[in-house]
């Protein structure tokens, strides 16, 4: 009996090992679904970054948006963030009720809510005409959306105003001078 419930116990850890590890979605960087999208295709996977764009409802119950992931989704340049290359995304699709309550998506002096998004990377779905996209069934907000506020750039705005008085007094004196005023 001892060996027969060794066994069982045994079976019933390595099932747990087993579906544990399925249920687990591999969290993939945008710029590797870019770079290879085929390889995760129909794959349940994890993908981090900031809603941008606009929030596209559908009358099927879905609405559309863009996900970036490129570093400018966790750090905005006026808050700091480094020029890093272009904006990289993917386009989603979440039911939309997972989109209820969500902050505005990013845009110009907005930045998106910073989201894990969990789906099955759906590459060029022959039901939606080849589509590529991510079609999201869990939405975590990592961090929300916020404004982002911009002071002026007083020394440019200085140099601006120099150069208008110099082209100022350059035409006014080219003008007297083809007048012959003297």
């Amino acid at each position: 009996m001892g060996t027969r419930i060794r066994a069982v116990v045994t079976g019933v850890i390595i099932s747990l090992v087993l579906c544990s590890g399925t249920a687990i979605a591999a969290t993939v960087p945008v710029v590797d679904l870019i770079e290879d999208g085929s390889a995760y295709g129909g794959q349940v996977i994890t993908v981090s970054g900031e809603l941008v764009g606009d929030y596209g409802s559908r009358s099927d119950g879905w609405m559309w948006t863009q996900l970036n992931g490129d570093s400018y989704a966790v750090t905005a340049l006026v808050e700091g963030g480094e020029l890093d290359g272009s904006n990289i995304g993917i386009g989603v699709r979440m039911p939309v009720e997972l989109a209820a309550g969500l902050d505005a998506p990013g845009r110009y002096r907005m930045v998106g809510p910073l989201v894990e998004a969990t789906g099955i990377w759906r590459y060029h779905d022959p039901s939606r005409q080849g589509e590529t996209y991510l079609e999201i069934t869990s939405l975590t907000v990592v961090v929300p959306g916020r404004g982002l506020h911009e002071n002026p750039d007083w020394i440019a705005i200085a140099i601006g105003g120099v150069l208008a008085i110099v082209t100022g007094v350059v035409a006014r004196l080219y003008v007297r001078k083809r007048d012959g005023v003297t």
